[in-house]
């Protein structure tokens, strides 16, 4: 799977732990930046870049997935959902991460490099690649009523 990867300066130590431990297990990642510390970077661009990259992927047909990392994970997650197309969930548990995927089919995930251990972001961030989407009908139904808003501004 390829695995687009973003952070701000507060999850630089996870974003470079996380390039080596997917790369390692066999995910194609790329890296959005930063590529140096800088505690006065802005995140968006390197958010928005991993989510565009998701949804280009995955409109071509490539199996694809984003994280998004800094210091709560809350700003990152919300610039990549003013992507179109991207489904982000902030993930805090293990729980909150399978869900995101299996109930909201989620395509990134954003996680706080502050909130957690190196062990513990890798674990939720683990468990959201392995997660396959339910399918299940209500689901599906709703992530359409979510995407026809996007679209028309109207969820009926």
């Amino acid at each position: 799977m390829r695995v687009h990867l973003a952070t701000d300066h507060a999850g630089m130590e996870l974003s470079a732990h996380l390039l080596a431990h997917l790369t390692a297990a066999g995910h194609d990642v790329v890296d959005h930046g930063p590529t140096s510390y800088d505690p006065e970077d802005d995140y968006p661009s390197f958010c928005i870049d991993a989510a565009r990259a998701v949804v280009a992927d995955r409109a071509a047909g490539t199996e694809a997935l984003g994280i998004v990392l800094g210091g709560s994970g809350n700003g990152e997650q919300i610039a990549a959902n003013k992507v179109h197309g991207v489904r982000a969930a902030l993930a805090w548990n293990l729980d909150t991460a399978r869900l995101a995927r299996q109930h909201n089919d989620a395509n990134v995930i954003a996680v706080g490099g502050r909130q957690h251990s190196v062990e513990e972001a890798t674990a939720l961030i683990e468990a959201f690649l392995a997660e396959p989407f339910s399918g299940a009908e209500r689901h599906s139904r709703r992530i359409a009523q979510i995407a026809r808003f996007e679209e028309t501004g109207s969820v009926a």
